[in-house]
């Protein structure tokens, strides 16, 4: 089942006595299982007809002891089994699926991965349980996200203020959802999100941000580079190097891209290219069509060799005592004048 057709079919309450739900995007986990946690039973039902477990500390034993017993002064009882994917008897649940009982709303929220669909247990959950896998989104759909999540709040965004949402706060829903309900906070109700809002209100510096380290390195600009990376150095909570590192490696591998397609004098249009890039749309092709001019294809793979370099020493590798932004700096230093 998708997640719409979940969601519409909890709001009509039509409940099923068992869900399993899984995969390696927990947003929508989270999503179904704080629905069912906080709408299923009325406030004054929960107290006696709720229970929330954790797998850790969870055992297959009692869980069925809990889920074979009658509601108390309430149509139905609910069961949530939070973090299940850390229960090691799990899959002993399989002897209460075949019959499990009508009044009890079962939710098995396994989350941070799929489950093995070959199993015994998961052909039993596919027989008998609403089973819901929640995917993490393509990079090049996380804009088109953020679009739909502040048009379900009333707001309506630019594409270029989207785009730049997605490539500052990657792809974790969780994350994303939590700075938008933030910024939503201090922006007037349906006002339209432009870029100076995201500035404001999502922590994207209009002058020292990676973004504009990537057109510092992309114009050669040594001072303005300087400038920020020193900023990034004394804000290393801000600005980790794991962060910074992440950012300039996806920026280069698709500069790279870009040298592939333009090379031996072909052309492509700004749409073909943000296809190939993944992106949702053509609104950054302008500075990638930039830093290739910057960065042909053998200065790329250079880039891309420094980033190694640095990701390894970030981790310990041949390098025991170095700071973390000594080693920004250095790397910095090494891609303006490779």
């Amino acid at each position: 089942m998708k997640y719409p057709d979940l969601l519409k079919s909890l709001r009509q309450s039509d409940y099923r006595p068992v869900y399993f739900l899984h995969g390696d995007e927990p947003y929508y986990i989270d999503q179904v299982t704080d629905y069912i946690e906080q709408h299923v039973l009325g406030e004054s039902e929960r107290a006696f007809n709720q229970t929330i477990l954790y797998g850790r500390d969870a055992d297959h034993l009692a869980v069925i002891d809990a889920a074979r017993r009658y509601p108390m002064m309430a149509p139905r009882q609910v069961i949530i089994i939070k973090e299940a994917q850390d229960m090691k008897s799990l899959k002993e649940l399989e002897r209460y699926l075949a019959s499990p009982v009508p009044t009890t709303l079962l939710v098995i929220a396994h989350k941070h991965k799929r489950f093995d669909k070959r199993t015994k247990f998961a052909k039993a959950l596919a027989k008998h349980a609403v089973v819901f896998e929640s995917k993490k989104l393509y990079d090049n759909k996380i804009a088109g996200w953020i679009a739909n999540y502040l048009k379900d709040k009333g707001h309506t965004v630019q594409q270029g203020a989207a785009d730049l949402m997605a490539e500052y706060l990657g792809n974790d829903l969780s994350r994303i959802a939590n700075e938008l309900d933030k910024m939503l906070l201090n922006v007037p109700a349906g006002a339209v999100i432009d870029a100076k809002a995201v500035e404001e209100n999502i922590g994207i510096s209009k002058d020292y941000n990676v973004f504009e380290l990537q057109n510092a390195l992309t114009q050669g600009d040594k001072v303005k580079a300087t400038r920020i990376v020193n900023y990034f150095a004394a804000n290393p909570r801000k600005h980790p190097l794991v962060v910074v590192l992440g950012t300039l490696y996806n920026y280069f591998s698709k500069i790279y891209i870009v040298n592939g397609a333009l090379s031996g004098g072909k052309s492509a249009s700004d749409q073909d290219l943000a296809r190939m890039l993944g992106m949702s749309s053509a609104w950054f092709v302008k500075d990638y069509r930039a830093g290739a001019r910057r960065f042909p294809r053998r200065k790329t793979e250079a880039a891309l060799g420094i980033l190694h370099e640095y990701d390894l020493r970030s981790k310990g590798v041949e390098n025991v005592n170095f700071p973390q932004e000594e080693l920004m700096r250095e790397m910095v230093w090494k891609l303006l004048h490779v």
